[in-house]
């Protein structure tokens, strides 16, 4: 356990092997790989908050992560729902079966500062800048090192087009058991035309029991804007509370603004961040679900790699891992390009208050392929599937948003 947040200190002729800037979901993931499977490593993860993980829960099915990964999650202590999950609708109601899993970042910080080593953690220690030979801190102290990677938050791009997930949730203790045996992943039978202070948009509530009088509910919002009236969606959260009958106490609350990606130019969108010689990774670095904005499932294969391709190239430069890392990320923005097609059918083709169509037509299909989808793995017969049947939007609309750039992403600073 680490005493202090800012013991460590490199000598001026050591040079660390691998500096983290950003000690979230991403950052905090590789330097775990590195502690585990990159022993000889010296590396250092700084962190401007006083705790490695911010303040945020991640989710994610069980399939997202590969078997042979899984053993990097081992650690960490997670609610998890083996028998399925359900989804509400206004006209379809089903459990699905794939097992869910949820990490609430308090414990994700217990776990990393139990296993680190203290040394290897600085907390409350903002970086000034950062460079291929090393980090200059806002104290004005310098860390030298071989390697540096970039893990902080995502910086919207006026090359990229898209929307937002605007959510509010909060953990309550109920006064009786809830009655909820399984994750409820969209109940979208919720009003969607109600005003949430960002204009019309797709609304779902996502809850998750996490223990017979423990509940999480979250009210969440594909909008056009990074706007959040954070006071009505709290109204909205404890109003479906109490129409569900449970009568409860907030022991925590959470909120973000994530982007949801539609289009643009990702080489020119990775330039405005990119440094010569430092490495790009999390959303920063373009890995995260176009549409879904799930970010875990990619921050523990990127760990991974990252630490086996040092464990297998003590030589490797901070130029190497940086091409390495662009590399995957460009694979990466290949490999989604479909999603970011529904995106945009779900942000042009769909009016907002009508968007919940699409994922109503999208959760009547077969539940591996949903699997699959959540996943970024749909296979092209998923993939020609989606797209058949009776269409949930207007043909002409679709062709047009089939064919568009996309709406360019506000890059005002989420409010």
């Amino acid at each position: 356990m680490v005493d202090s947040p800012n013991s460590y200190a490199a000598p001026d002729a050591a040079p660390l092997d691998v500096v983290i800037v950003g000690g979230g979901l991403a950052g905090g993931l590789i330097a775990l790989a590195l502690h585990r499977h990159a022993p000889g490593c010296r590396f250092v993860v700084i962190e401007a908050g006083r705790t490695l993980g911010g303040h945020h829960r991640w989710s994610w099915f069980e399939t997202d992560i590969p078997m042979r990964e899984r053993a990097l999650m081992a650690g960490f202590q997670l609610n998890g729902w083996d028998e399925g999950y359900d989804i509400t609708f206004p006209g379809l109601g089903r459990t699905l079966p794939t097992s869910y899993r949820s990490l609430a970042s308090a414990e994700f910080h217990r776990a990393l500062m139990a296993e680190l080593p203290g040394e290897r953690v600085m907390l409350e220690t903002k970086a000034a800048s950062l460079d291929a030979g090393g980090v200059t801190l806002a104290d004005g102290k310098r860390l030298a090192a071989r390697r540096v990677i970039d893990c902080r938050p995502f910086k919207p791009s006026k090359h990229l087009a898209g929307g937002w997930q605007v959510f509010l949730g909060q953990h309550f203790k109920c006064e009786k058991p809830h009655g909820l045996a399984r994750p409820v992943i969209m109940d979208a039978s919720v009003d969607q035309l109600a005003p949430h202070g960002n204009g019309e948009a797709y609304r779902f509530v996502y809850v998750l029991p996490l223990s017979e009088d423990e509940v999480f509910i979250e009210d969440t919002y594909y909008a056009d804007q990074p706007k959040m009236d954070a006071d009505v969606l709290k109204g909205r959260v404890a109003e479906y509370a109490h129409r569900h009958g449970w009568k409860c106490e907030v022991i925590d609350q959470e909120a973000g603004i994530l982007p949801v990606i539609s289009g643009g130019d990702f080489a020119a969108a990775t330039a405005e961040v990119a440094i010569p010689g430092v490495a790009l990774a999390g959303a920063r670095g373009g890995f995260s679900h176009p549409l879904t904005s799930y970010t875990l499932p990619f921050a523990v294969d990127n760990a991974l790699a990252i630490a086996k391709m040092i464990a297998r190239r003590p030589d490797l430069s901070g130029e190497e891992l940086a091409a390495f890392c662009a590399r995957r990320a460009r694979r990466h923005w290949r490999a989604t390009a479909y999603y970011r097609m529904l995106s945009r059918m779900l942000f042009e083709a769909a009016e907002p208050g009508k968007r919940v169509v699409v994922f109503e037509h999208f959760y009547a299909l077969r539940g591996a392929l949903v699997e699959r989808f959540y996943a970024g793995r749909s296979t092209w017969p998923d993939r020609l599937r989606i797209l058949t049947g009776k269409p949930p939007v207007a043909i002409p609309r679709a062709i047009r948003a089939l064919f568009s750039s996309g709406k360019p992403l506000n890059t005002e600073t989420p409010a």
